[in-house]
């Protein structure tokens, strides 16, 4: 977890500077919260751990609910956001987005580039991440061989792969130079490659190949790495994970 330092010692006679109080990232080993944590590794902010074990069902605690009411992880509070005061975002898409234009940095200022970033950040968010999860769980989870279901997503995760193989094959990232839109697509192409290899794309490989060289890369996927252990769900797990609808409704 990066822990940034707090510069030089002040002068003699000044007041020593003060940090900024650490990001706290509400999170969960999964492809939605590597795209923050990485993020986070990228520039380098300070921040705090909170994990939410989504097989314990933390993700339904009243007050993880007041900071992400779809009950999804990952979440943050700023507790430095704009006016100096605290801010809490919810869903992975928005956080990448806020922390881009907090820093300036892998979120473009120019509309015409922020605009091609926006177009690949919300194409993971409502096409490959949905879609590939799907396959995954359909694949891994499911507890009846439905094979219809099956193959309806993993050929569709074949599709999008091919979709960023032709978009890759004339430039090295998604919207030109590195963005936010490649830090969200990344933990989702390395989470699909355990089912649909990426032999076929060579120009997607390539740009996959690229970003697991990246020290923050690195960093970013190894955050709570030891919180989960790849064993079989429990009853009360899959039923948590799988089994929701809607809460409290009058």
């Amino acid at each position: 977890m990066m822990k940034k330092k707090t510069g030089k010692s002040p002068k003699a006679g000044g007041r020593a500077k003060v940090p900024p109080p650490p990001i706290q990232l509400y999170y969960w080993p999964t492809p939605n919260g590597h795209k923050i944590s990485i993020l986070l590794e990228e520039l380098k902010l300070p921040y705090v751990l909170k994990p939410v074990n989504i097989n314990k069902g933390e993700q339904f605690a009243p007050a993880f609910l007041k900071i992400s009411p779809n009950n999804r992880m990952p979440a943050i509070i700023d507790p430095r956001g704009p006016g100096g005061k605290a801010i809490s975002v919810f869903e992975s898409g928005a956080i990448l987005q806020y922390l881009g234009r907090k820093t300036g940095k892998f979120y473009p200022r120019n509309e015409r580039s922020r605009v091609a970033v926006d177009e690949w950040l919300f194409w993971q968010v409502g096409g490959l991440g949905p879609m590939a999860g799907q396959a995954n769980h359909f694949l891994h989870y499911a507890k009846d061989d439905q094979a219809y279901p099956k193959k309806r997503y993993t050929d569709e995760v074949h599709r999008l792969f091919g979709v960023m193989n032709t978009r890759l094959a004339k430039r090295k990232y998604l919207a030109g130079t590195y963005s936010i839109a490649d830090i969200a697509c990344l933990s989702w192409v390395k989470s699909a490659s355990r089912f649909q290899p990426l032999d076929e794309f060579s120009h997607l490989a390539a740009w996959f190949a690229r970003l697991m060289k990246r020290p923050a890369v690195k960093r970013g996927l190894a955050v709570g790495a030891e919180l989960r252990k790849p064993q079989p769900l429990t009853e009360d797990e899959h039923k948590i994970l799988f089994g929701q609808r809607a809460l409290n409704l009058s």
